[in-house]
């Protein structure tokens, strides 16, 4: 192999050639990230749709009095499915996470590209060590962040 074009990947005693580590982590980590960044923004638009929708119901149904049947009962629920959607953005902070995630996604296309043109800081022959290094910051950066988000619900809610 040639050795221009391997690396040690992570301090592995196995070489890997750029092709592959393109294609087998930055390419998959580019997918993985706009993959959750992507479900992340779907769960967040649904959640506020159906708040707003459920928030609009109310004086509707509120007007209506008692022309229909059960409709304090369908009022209350709705109240109670805008709480439970609020809760659960929040709980979840898929808005945080969309943005995160897809912010994460495009740092790293953004290095991806930066290598493949061969633009600074990738203009030196040790440019492939350059590229694993720094996407393998970007990647451990965001394992950081995402564990210091859990221990800090953890701690929030009491759980240990």
């Amino acid at each position: 192999m040639n050795t221009s074009t391997t690396s040690t990947l992570l301090g592995s005693s196995s070489q890997i050639s750029e092709a592959e580590y393109l294609s087998s982590r930055l390419d998959d980590q580019i997918a993985g990230y706009s993959t959750k960044s992507t479900y992340c923004q779907t769960r967040h638009k649904v959640l506020r749709v159906l708040e707003v929708i459920a928030a609009a119901l109310i004086p509707f149904l509120s007007a209506l009095g008692t022309d229909i049947p059960y409709n304090s009962w369908i009022v209350g629920c709705l109240g109670a499915a805008i709480a439970v959607c609020a809760a659960s953005s929040g709980i979840f902070k898929f808005h945080e996470n969309w943005i995160q995630y897809r912010a994460t996604s495009e740092q790293l296309k953004h290095e991806k590209y930066l290598f493949l043109a061969r633009a600074a800081p990738y203009a030196d022959s040790d440019a492939f060590h350059v590229l694993v290094h720094r996407v393998e910051g970007l990647i451990s950066k965001e394992n950081s962040t995402w564990t210091q988000t859990i221990k800090s619900q953890q701690g929030a809610s009491g759980v240990a």
